[in-house]
């Protein structure tokens, strides 16, 4: 459902929010201690632990919301702000939300990220970046936020769907920030992602999904499925050949690089938790400790990329074939199997057995 006009959320929604939040914060709070009282030697606690973090999210997303209208009240007048403060503020505003999710996440959860770095990641220091990011898992949209702010001190620019919206902490902070609402369909989409990217400073980053979505087997089979009704035959034995990731689009990358040529181009793989498809799965694994969200990214200079527009689509199809094989090498590995992954420029292969690139305290969320 298409979220309504800004007025109506400010005045309305974002105001009904905070009671509503806080009346259902105390209520998984309560039902988190009954279900402690009637299960109090289970090891797993699935209930406590989800209503916790449930409740944690609603009272740091009502305190978004208190502290977005705060600011508002104290600046007022779009004109009289200091624009780089403004955004500044809820940079750190978003980075202390974030942190204290993730941190949450993991004791309550089980959830934590293992990062691969590639070993030259400190030549982008400085660069805009432009970062195509799988989409798969539960928070792993969270994590990747969480990472680019807090270890790569990048401001990040998310492009997102618009029925976003509905979430008010989201809105109103994000909003503030160089994000990109998108609506299924529109028309203007890339003429506003070329826009965002040549805004872009030095420390900034253009988060995207090419995917346009989370990956589920059923996204898969009715996206290979869309292809064959649209006669794309090779298209479509490519995404049936590459089950671990949906068909990449190319729009978002294509008009990024339209309206700034020289950003470098990361591809962001990832895997552990996307299997976790429904409510019900999620439930039977929590806590997730088994399974960590492993991150490895590589990146191309924009320079370096083709410069058409057809030699980009075949790049990131290439890419996105890269990062099926990253992933099936990582399922073996849990399985005890070696599967080499094919090499690609600035990405060197890798066997499943190998061990993280980097992996430490400081690379866990």
């Amino acid at each position: 459902m298409r979220p309504p006009p800004a007025i109506v959320r400010r005045a309305v929604l974002d105001p009904l929010w905070i009671p509503l939040a806080a009346c259902l914060a105390l209520l998984l709070l309560a039902v988190s201690a009954v279900g402690t009282l009637v299960a109090p030697l289970s090891r797993r606690r699935r209930l406590p632990r989800l209503c916790l973090f449930s409740a944690l999210y609603l009272v740091v997303n009502a305190s978004l919301v208190l502290w977005c209208a705060g600011c508002w009240l104290r600046y007022p007048v779009a004109r009289h702000r200091d624009l780089a403060r403004w955004s500044r503020l809820h940079q750190a505003t978003l980075t202390r939300a974030l942190a204290l999710m993730v941190a949450a996440a993991r004791p309550l959860l089980g959830f934590r990220v293992e990062l691969e770095e590639p070993p030259d990641h400190d030549q982008i220091a400085g660069r805009p970046l432009l970062l195509l990011a799988r989409h798969g898992g539960p928070g792993d949209s969270f994590a990747l936020v969480q990472l680019l702010l807090s270890r790569y001190r990048r401001r990040p620019a998310i492009v997102l769907k618009e029925s976003l919206r509905w979430d008010p902490g989201l809105d109103l902070l994000l909003g503030r920030l160089p994000s990109c609402f998108i609506r299924r369909g529109e028309g203007k989409a890339p003429e506003r992602l070329a826009a965002l990217a040549r805004t872009m400073s030095r420390d900034d980053a253009i988060l995207l999904f090419p995917e346009g979505g989370n990956w589920t087997p059923g996204r898969h089979s009715r996206a290979i499925a869309r292809l064959l009704h649209a006669g794309r035959r090779q298209a479509a034995a490519d995404a049936a050949e590459n089950r671990n990731v949906l068909p990449p689009q190319p729009t978002g990358m294509l008009a990024c690089m339209s309206g700034r040529a020289d950003l470098t181009v990361a591809v962001v793989a990832h895997t552990g938790l996307e299997d976790l498809v429904s409510p019900a799965l999620v439930w039977r694994a929590l806590p997730v400790t088994a399974s960590p969200m492993i991150v490895r990214w590589w990146f191309q200079p924009g320079r370096t990329l083709p410069a058409t527009d057809n030699g980009r689509r075949e790049w990131l199809r290439l890419q996105w074939a890269l990062v099926d094989s990253w992933i099936d090498a990582r399922k073996a590995a849990r399985a005890g199997l070696t599967v080499p992954v094919a090499a690609s420029a600035g990405a060197p292969a890798v066997e499943a057995s190998s061990p993280p690139l980097a992996s430490t305290g400081v690379d866990e969320l």
